[in-house]
């Protein structure tokens, strides 16, 4: 029992520490909008100058977003730009979806290779730190990310480092159950993606609900890392997964709305290896709670 309720909190500790991420950001976010709103506020009324032949020909454009310094205006008026930026976007993650799911067959179904990450934990936890070093660099620092082709080194080497995590868990699964949630996964994945893409509803413009939704969801993974080590509760550990692939499946819809350029907020062009980024996040994280929840433990 002490062993397998150490590799469930081990399966769920990067689970917790993305989520505490994505507060981060969101919290980035509605401080630039509320600081925004109260130095708009601030100021007397006074009426704008009518605009000129040229800005009124010029098209409107959205606030982009990420962090501080993705926070400036552009525009979308020409449709190739955002069709290359989407395009570019969806190609790199093909690629990174692909070599995951190679890993995670090769460590389902391959028993010599499933033995040996078994019983050599330290890769995994060098995995880990990999992982969590380049997630930060890519996320915090806008330099890395933009400058090719470090952006590309840092991406791959964040594939290969999640793959690694993904497929070990994968590991200690019936294999019927990793298919399965594969499949799961891409249905779910195919779909958020086709409303997002057709919606008219904006979930850039939902950032409250998710940053109230991150912090129910980091608070409960602090319950359980408090529970778990005593005793293994099995409906609390489905009702968190639950409600993380629930999250996940959120920001898959509000990091793919970003992409589009029509929204409240958009995302520049340059930054095509953040956007890959996060909506590769979002796929393996929604597949990972849904093994949680769907999964069958090997015998």
């Amino acid at each position: 029992m002490g062993d397998f309720t150490s590799r469930r909190n081990v399966n769920l500790l990067p689970l917790r520490r993305l989520i505490v991420k994505k507060v981060y950001i969101l919290f980035i976010q509605l401080s630039l909008a509320n600081k925004g709103n109260d130095s708009t506020s601030g100021e007397a009324f006074v009426a704008p100058p009518p605009p000129t032949y040229e800005e009124a020909i010029a098209g409107v454009s959205a606030p982009c977003y990420n962090d501080v310094e993705m926070l400036t205006e552009f525009t979308w008026d020409d449709v190739n730009i955002r069709r290359v930026f989407i395009r570019k976007v969806y190609s790199i993650l093909m690629i990174q979806l692909l070599v995951t799911v190679a890993i995670v067959a090769l460590f389902t179904f391959c028993d010599p290779v499933k033995d040996y990450i078994q019983t050599n934990p330290g890769w995994y936890w060098a995995s880990y730190v990999v992982f969590f070093v380049t997630y930060l660099t890519l996320s915090c620092c806008s330099a890395p990310r933009r400058q090719f082709p470090w952006n590309l080194i840092l991406l791959a080497i964040f594939t290969l480092s999640l793959s690694y995590l993904t497929g070990m868990l994968s590991s200690f699964y019936n294999t019927k159950s990793v298919v399965m949630c594969l499949g799961i996964t891409a249905a779910v994945c195919l779909v958020v993606t086709v409303f997002s893409f057709q919606t008219k509803l904006d979930v850039t413009s939902c950032q409250g609900i998710l940053f109230i939704f991150c912090m129910v969801m980091f608070i409960s993974g602090l319950v359980l890392a408090i529970v778990l080590p005593f005793q293994y509760v099995p409906w609390l550990d489905a009702i968190y997964a639950t409600l993380g692939a629930i999250l996940f499946t959120m920001f898959l819809a509000f990091d793919t709305q970003l992409l589009m350029g029509n929204k409240r907020y958009t995302m520049s062009p340059e930054e095509y290896v953040f956007a890959t980024l996060n909506i590769y996040l979002d796929i393996v994280y929604i597949f990972s709670f849904f093994l949680q929840i769907f999964g069958t433990k090997r015998e």
